[in-house]
């Protein structure tokens, strides 16, 4: 009866149809539990965009001297001409790139829609794909479908400038300090 042995160690070493299932369904029960836990843990790390705030504190206005200021952080010229300030955003309106001054020595003239002769001081120029803003953030040349946002400006109770990029002025508005 010596192959009686083979036949009965082949028989030990084959695994039968309700062993197989047996093992798929163990399988997919711990997958399971384990794709469970996976995700308990993933829900106590949530999927926020944090942004920046729309409100931040620039600084004193003693801070800001005559003249244009650029803050890279934030993106933004804030301008100060005696003891009114205004703030300009420095994102270009075609792309976002950010714009650069450009400071003129003497003033630059030109004639205005009005029929006035208007002199500025500096422009802005964007790098990237040439538009050009005036002073006043109104766009001459380029691109840019739009000019130059103009943010509001506040005095919180500290005494700092706040600006609110959240809220667009018109161009004649200036925080008087």
């Amino acid at each position: 009866m010596p192959g009686s042995n083979i036949e009965e160690k082949e028989t030990q070493t084959q695994i039968t149809r309700r062993r197989f299932l047996s093992y798929l369904g163990g399988g997919f029960i711990l997958g399971g539990l384990f794709l469970q836990g996976f995700a308990a843990l993933k829900s106590l790390f949530p999927k926020v965009l944090y942004e920046p705030p729309t409100k931040f504190k620039v600084g004193m206005p003693s801070d800001f001297p005559e003249g244009v200021r650029f803050l890279p952080e934030h993106r933004l010229f804030i301008i100060r001409n005696n003891d009114r300030f205004h703030c300009i955003s420095a994102i270009c309106t075609h792309l976002g790139c950010t714009v650069n001054l450009a400071q003129y020595s003497p003033p630059k003239t030109y004639d205005s829609s009005s029929g006035k002769v208007v002199s500025e001081t500096f422009e802005f120029h964007c790098p990237c794909h040439g538009s050009k803003y005036r002073e006043n953030g109104n766009i001459y040349a380029g691109p840019a479908p739009l000019p130059l946002p103009w943010y509001k400006l506040y005095v919180a109770p500290d005494g700092q400038i706040v600006v609110d990029t959240n809220t667009a002025v018109n161009h004649d508005f200036r925080l008087k300090v």
